[in-house]
């Protein structure tokens, strides 16, 4: 039995740097339970987050601390973004 189950929610675009080993079980993994890699690593960090004895305590110790963001995130424009000739992105009227 898998130990991760798997529903969509919203999502952000990030860029991480893995062991090549790590990637390739992810990728395994992800086969396994017919999902993407993204899910399997959301997924498996949110399983370690709940599990994590220690990191609990410190959550609880210090709920509102403010940490700097360290993940490489992608900025992707909204749906609602301009459109020229009739494609969605970013529009840029330099020449």
């Amino acid at each position: 039995m898998a130990l991760l189950t798997v529903k969509a929610s919203k999502k952000i675009d990030a860029t991480l740097r893995l062991e090549e080993s790590t990637a390739k079980m992810i990728d395994r993994y992800a086969a396994f339970l017919k999902v993407s890699a993204d899910e399997v690593v959301d997924k498996g960090m949110e399983y370690i987050f709940t599990k994590d004895k220690d990191f609990q305590q410190h959550l609880e110790k210090q709920p509102e601390l403010q940490v700097p963001a360290s993940l490489r995130i992608k900025k992707t424009p909204s749906p609602a973004a301009s459109t020229k000739n009739g494609v969605k992105g970013i529009v840029s009227d330099a020449k």
